[in-house]
């Protein structure tokens, strides 16, 4: 067989259908949701395939419904989710950005808004926001805290970097690359003025996140300007 022949590509592309889990992989840059009478949220925007009797209805922000206060401030369209219900089969990505699932076990987990793909429905989010640094920082202020027993999908631009933080050895970060940490953590924004003479650099590098105590942290090689054209 020709391995340009459209037999091929189909051989090499197609969908493996011995794979079922609720939540799946399909490559590092494609999610699965195996839907049974089940319901989950899913980023606005991810759906690109689905097969199945599948009903996608907006919900409000993160944590389902919010309210208007907070919309004017969200850093863009990213945060909104979609409730995902019905049977069939759902096929998810965001922007070619890297894919992980976790399961959490009765946990609690702070992710970035824009860096949430999906999670099960059992799974609570409420949306955080770090007011001593509001409108100083383009990203970074504003992430939702999932906590309970569930599946979620992270994404994150490139192989992400996880970083132990441990007592008396603190972890910095810049805010527009960190993705999630631990819900035992919370991060305090530390100020570097002598960082906003580097020339090619704006503001966003003397401003960094702090975290101290025992838990770790998730990076990713790209800094993320939320609320931008991608």
């Amino acid at each position: 067989m020709n391995k340009y022949s459209i037999k091929a590509l189909i051989e090499e592309t197609a969908q493996d259908e011995s794979k079922n889990d609720f939540f799946q992989l399909e490559g590092p840059y494609m999610l699965e949701l195996n839907i049974n009478n089940q319901t989950t949220m899913l980023k606005k925007g991810a759906m690109v395939a689905y097969t199945g009797n599948i009903k996608f209805e907006r919900e409000g922000m993160l944590s389902k419904g919010i309210g208007n206060l907070l919309k004017k401030t969200m850093s863009g369209e990213g945060t909104t989710m979609m409730k995902t219900s019905g049977t069939g089969r759902v096929y998810a990505a965001d922007f070619g950005k890297k894919i992980r699932i976790l399961y959490l076990e009765n946990e609690t987990i702070i992710v970035n808004g824009n860096d949430i793909l999906a999670h099960e429905d059992s799974i609570k989010s409420d949306v955080k926001m770090m007011k001593s640094v509001a409108g100083m920082v383009g990203g970074g202020l504003f992430q939702a805290q999932l906590s309970g027993t569930g599946h979620v999908a992270i994404t994150t631009h490139g192989q992400p970097l996880t970083l132990l933080v441990k007592p008396g050895q603190p972890v910095f970060t810049d805010p527009n690359a960190t993705v999630a940490w631990s819900g035992s953590l919370s991060p305090k924004m530390k100020t570097d003025i002598s960082l906003k003479t580097l020339i090619g650099r704006g503001s966003g590098e003397s401003f960094q996140m702090q975290f101290e105590g025992d838990g770790w942290v998730i990076v990713q090689p790209y800094e993320e300007v939320y609320g931008a054209a991608q």
